[in-house]
């Protein structure tokens, strides 16, 4: 197994792959790297056929390398084809040699791989995403939503959906919903503006927005899609308006829309046990994925330790 560096050949291949995630197409990277580096690895075989592949951002300061996920990205690590293999050996020498400080990844649901890195010695952990994947029989899927939401959507009824909110407008409503609960966005205008074009350019992306009888914005939601799911990728709640319905609406509009592209819904899961909560109350089921990191440089950590230590010292 031979491995080389070559984000050209990589670009020419990622659209004859349909199983590949969204978050790790050429032009999602573009979007999300804007401004910064990225690249991608390819396993290549004895006929030079690619066998698996890893775009990722590269992080350099003080001439430091590491590897992060870029924002508003989900999914990344290493997309191995079905009936491809790789061996431990193979992904290890691999990110070895590129001489990394650190690395960390969020690997695709259902990859066998991040079990076969713990045994070369990186740390894995679990992650969980809610999904709802059968939604062919619409009335079935709100009947397993909670009481709550169903009453939420009785609720709603006054209000209605807006499909024509542009992204400066959006991004201007996010950072008001956020501004009301004390809290800063945590991505720039200028990357939601071109995420949003590109996606948009693509036919991959839509703005979801519910608004009341005077047309005050009440929720809204970024959604992309791929052949395989529909991510509900950066959902807003105005706290004006958590009685009115219009945060259960909203899902019903998302899952709605991930009817019609006749794939899955995909809530992108939440590490924050109320979202999380919320979440399930559609009927969700949870599927596990894995953050898989090492650090090749003990002295990546110290910044970490300091901030446990300032912490414990309060």
């Amino acid at each position: 197994m031979k491995t080389m560096l070559d984000k050209p050949r990589y670009c020419e291949w990622a659209p004859s792959q349909p199983q590949l995630p969204i978050y790790m197409q050429p032009w999602w990277m573009d979007a999300v790297c804007a401004g910064k580096e990225w690249d991608a690895m390819l396993w290549v075989d004895e006929n030079e056929d690619i066998v698996a592949a890893m775009p990722f951002l590269i992080r350099r300061r003080l001439g430091i390398r590491y590897i992060l996920m870029p924002q508003q990205t989900q999914i990344g690590g290493i997309y191995l084809p079905d009936g491809n293999e790789l061996t431990g050996e193979d992904i290890r020498s691999a990110l070895d040699s590129l001489r990394l400080a650190y690395y960390q990844q969020h690997y695709p649901i259902d990859s066998p791989l991040p079990a076969l890195l713990q045994q070369q010695g990186f740390k894995i952990k679990p992650k969980v995403t809610y999904r709802i994947e059968d939604l062919t029989d619409l009335n079935a899927v709100i009947s397993r939503f909670s009481k709550n939401k169903r009453r939420q959507l009785e609720k709603a009824l006054a209000l209605h959906v807006v499909t024509d909110l542009t992204a400066e407008q959006f991004y201007t409503f996010h950072t008001n919903c956020l501004r009301a609960q004390r809290k800063s966005i945590s991505y720039s205008r200028e990357f939601f503006l071109v995420l949003a074009q590109k996606s948009r350019k693509r036919g991959q992306s839509q703005i979801i927005a519910i608004a009341d009888a005077d047309n005050h914005l009440c929720a809204a939601a970024f959604a992309v899609w791929d052949k395989h799911s529909l991510n509900y990728l950066i959902p807003c709640y105005h706290p004006t308006y958590k009685d009115s319905g219009a945060g259960a609406l909203l899902v019903l509009e998302a899952i709605k829309l991930a009817r019609d592209k006749g794939v899955l819904f995909d809530f992108e899961g939440s590490s924050i046990r109320g979202v999380a909560q919320h979440y399930k109350q559609f009927g969700s089921t949870p599927s596990t994925f894995y953050n898989v990191q090492r650090y090749y440089k003990w002295w990546f950590r110290l910044p970490i330790w300091w901030n446990k230590l300032r912490n414990w010292k309060k």
